[in-house]
């Protein structure tokens, strides 16, 4: 009845083993922690005069560095990690040349800017 008793419980070993390797691992990724994000101050400097181009550009660096440790990772494709890398140097170009045109970049433009980041981010953060 002793020598039993293991071989009863191995399928509940094997069953909690198989489930913790289907598990992704999380990469920790900055760019998940929305909150965080938005409220992320930018460094002024070269060509930034700016704080909310700042900012952006700020967020724009963190999410490209997530995006490219995502790839590493594989839990993106490459063709995934192109589109987001497009759009976030889109979006970049596209606040640059407000300020550039404008002076400054409004509450509502860095606005537009988060929520186009957030979108890469919570694609990026999704669990497969």
């Amino acid at each position: 009845m002793k020598s039993l008793i293991p071989l009863l419980l191995l399928p509940l070993a094997l069953g909690a083993c198989t489930t913790a390797k289907d598990q992704p691992d999380d990469l920790g990724l900055p760019s998940c922690n929305l909150e965080q994000q938005r409220a992320l101050p930018g460094e002024l400097g070269g060509s930034i005069n700016d704080p909310l181009q700042a900012h952006v550009s700020m967020r724009a660096n963190v999410l490209q560095a997530d995006v490219s440790t995502a790839r590493k990772a594989r839990r993106i494709s490459e063709a995934q990690a192109t589109a987001f890398s497009e759009r976030i140097a889109q979006v970049r170009s596209q606040s640059d040349a407000l300020v550039q045109r404008q002076g400054f970049l409004s509450a509502a433009e860095r606005a537009s800017f988060d929520r186009a980041f957030d979108g890469i981010a919570e694609q990026l953060c999704q669990r497969p």
